[in-house]
């Protein structure tokens, strides 16, 4: 469903000269699967995800979503895909109706399928009681809401959640994390990026742990248990982010 392979991305600095965002990134995610990426701020998850839904193009190699690549083929790889993140914009003047409504125009749905997607949606996600609310007036749990619905609207096979808890209280997040559940058991690959290792444990099928940029260990949580001889997730996480800031760097360095 996703494949990434040797993913890189580069930015110039006048100052400091070529930043290294990530770094020959590569995982596979298969439908009916949560995939995580787990990493401290900073690590590259978002700009792998951007680049996987289009939104950056990579400096060098391939990604593809559904057999579609994302930079030759970008219109329908955003077809093949929801993306939800903690800071995913709603508009003020547009109710949540209106909003969710907007998004399934957007994707080319007819009346009779946008309309009852709609309704199961806002029935699911406890949307209605403020359906007719303008987004200004909406709390950030009734926007995450709304990002989800508009994501999902056109019932796409690939289901991308970056960072979508932060900020939310802990109902709103048990509510969303239930909700990814089921979109896995209905055969959707989700990739769901983080920094809470209690939501990796109970959401997600395999992991990929990343630091500045690259992949230290990837796997079933049990699986990585073993192999460090860790039973604690958050311990071996940091075990693992700790060992590679003592490493010498192996990432080329910055050219002038």
């Amino acid at each position: 469903m996703i494949h990434v392979r040797n993913l890189t991305k580069h930015y110039a600095d006048l100052k400091r000269g070529r930043l290294v965002a990530i770094h020959e990134l590569s995982f596979d995610a298969a439908a009916g699967e949560i995939f995580g990426l787990l990493g401290p701020n900073g690590a590259g998850k978002t700009t792998a995800l951007r680049i996987i839904s289009t939104v950056l193009r990579p400096t060098g190699g391939t990604a593809t979503v559904n057999d579609f690549d994302v930079v030759t083929q970008p219109s329908q790889v955003r077809h093949q895909i929801g993306f939800v993140s903690a800071s995913t914009a709603v508009y003020d003047r547009m109710s949540a109706w209106e909003m969710v409504e907007y998004f399934g125009r957007l994707y080319g749905l007819p009346d009779s399928v946008l309309y009852s997607r709609m309704e199961a949606l806002f029935e699911r996600l406890q949307m209605n009681e403020f359906r007719d609310m303008l987004g200004g007036k909406m709390s950030t749990g009734m926007k995450q809401k709304v990002s989800i619905a508009r994501a999902i609207i056109h019932d796409p096979p690939v289901l991308i959640l970056d960072e979508a808890t932060t900020g939310l209280d802990v109902l709103v997040a048990r509510a969303l994390m239930n909700t990814v559940a089921e979109l896995r058991e209905q055969g959707k690959c989700i990739i769901y990026s983080t920094h809470i290792m209690r939501e990796a444990e109970r959401l997600c099928d395999r992991v990929a742990i990343m630091h500045h940029g690259r992949v230290l260990a990837t796997g079933t949580i049990d699986d990585l248990r073993q192999r460090y001889d860790e039973p604690d997730l958050e311990d071996l996480f940091f075990q693992l982010i700790s060992a590679d800031r003592k490493l010498p760097p192996t990432i080329p360095l910055p050219t002038t």
